[in-house]
């Protein structure tokens, strides 16, 4: 296993484990979080233990013309119930997305240390958020990492990161209206990093590693 020390650097996804992993340590400064989303990996650990970086393969992902969109929820979003907005509450979505409980998991892989180098992502311009309100109350949302914006100096990709949803479909309709916003600037591809059914029915799919670089590289 490859352990990390002060110098920002990561070695080839090639010699990652087949978990995935492909080291251990480091820390998260802007600068390394900014190099392993380029290199196509992410930071994935619960509270207590060192940051793990992976790369997996395959990889999920979602080209956005690919978006599926079921005609229950086009009815939805039909009827407007939700209010969307973009990096209105970046702080507030990514605390939603620590503290709420999900039915698959204990605890949370979104430690302090992580939601604190985010929020200064964030305000870089480079994490981005979606919020959906109903009735005034942040009730969804998701962020993820933005390739495409001109401050990073990155290609057009975006890498999600979380979600969380407390009213029905929530956190569906966050996810359609970022894929439909990346779609129209000309995103090629979003990067939903393992397999989740929820967004397998909304049109991700797995590719692997190799091609997923390879877009990420030419984008």
């Amino acid at each position: 296993m490859i352990l990390l020390g002060k110098e920002i650097v990561f070695p080839n996804v090639a010699l990652a484990t087949p978990e995935g992993i492909v080291a251990i340590g480091g820390d998260l400064s802007t600068e390394r979080l900014i190099l392993a989303y380029k290199s196509g990996i992410f930071p994935w650990y619960n509270q207590g233990e060192p940051i793990i970086w992976y790369s997996p393969n395959p990889r999920m992902v979602l080209f956005p013309e690919r978006l599926k969109i079921s005609k229950s929820m086009r009815k939805i979003l039909r009827e407007g119930a939700f209010q969307i907005t973009f990096n209105k509450n970046f702080k507030e979505v990514i605390s939603n997305c620590k503290t709420i409980s999900r039915n698959d998991q204990l605890g949370t892989w979104i430690t302090d240390e992580m939601k604190t180098a985010y929020i200064q992502l964030h305000k870089m311009g480079i994490a981005k958020s979606v919020e959906v309100w109903k009735n005034n109350e942040l009730v969804g949302g998701l962020y993820g990492i933005d390739l495409s914006t001109q401050k990073s100096g990155l290609g057009s990709v975006f890498c999600g990161e979380s979600m969380f949803s407390k009213a029905p479909n929530a956190s569906k309709v966050a996810f359609i209206n970022l894929v439909q916003k990346l779609h129209h600037k000309g995103c090629q591809l979003i990067d939903c990093q393992v397999y989740n059914n929820h967004l397998a029915s909304l049109g991700a799919e797995e590719i692997s590693r190799k091609k997923f670089l390879r877009i990420l590289r030419n984008s």
